[in-house]
């Protein structure tokens, strides 16, 4: 008797499957952000600001217009769920800061998002450390001074 050898999937396999899983979690994500009366895109603002961040950068990490964000700020600001501050240091900067009701928010559709949440809980917990530790690997690094 011999072992067979694990499946080895070509990148484009991989790509593939990380693809419908991101787009499941996107659909997931922005559905859950709606229930909040949030666009998709005011809740991966606040899904971003874990520390403040430019309007430039946060820009640069929505991979859109500075004056598109412009935009959905405005619409957060309104409802309070993020404020503008100048940069300590160059006062002409302006950082978005989320306010304790967007975090508590964000959080709330985080913790709401049931799709993503019951694939998930198919998991054990050996494959759950797993799939983190692979997730980590691959996770890209922010760049917070584009």
């Amino acid at each position: 008797m011999s072992a067979t050898a694990p499946y080895a999937p070509t990148k484009l396999q991989l790509l593939e499957l990380l693809a419908a899983i991101g787009t499941t979690q996107w659909r997931d994500f922005a559905a859950t952000a709606a229930h909040h009366g949030l666009t998709a895109m005011q809740a991966k603002v606040l899904a971003q600001l874990d520390e403040p961040l430019p309007m430039r950068g946060l820009a640069a990490l929505l991979v859109c217009d500075a004056s598109n964000v412009t935009g959905i700020v405005d619409r957060l600001e309104a409802r309070e769920l993020v404020r503008r501050e100048a940069d300590p240091a160059d006062r002409r900067v302006k950082n978005v800061v989320a306010t304790d009701a967007g975090r508590e928010i964000i959080r709330r559709v985080r913790e709401e998002m049931q799709e993503t949440h019951s694939a998930l809980d198919t998991l054990g917990e050996a494959d759950g450390a797993t799939l983190y530790a692979l997730l980590r690997r691959l996770r890209p690094t922010r760049e917070t001074d584009a």
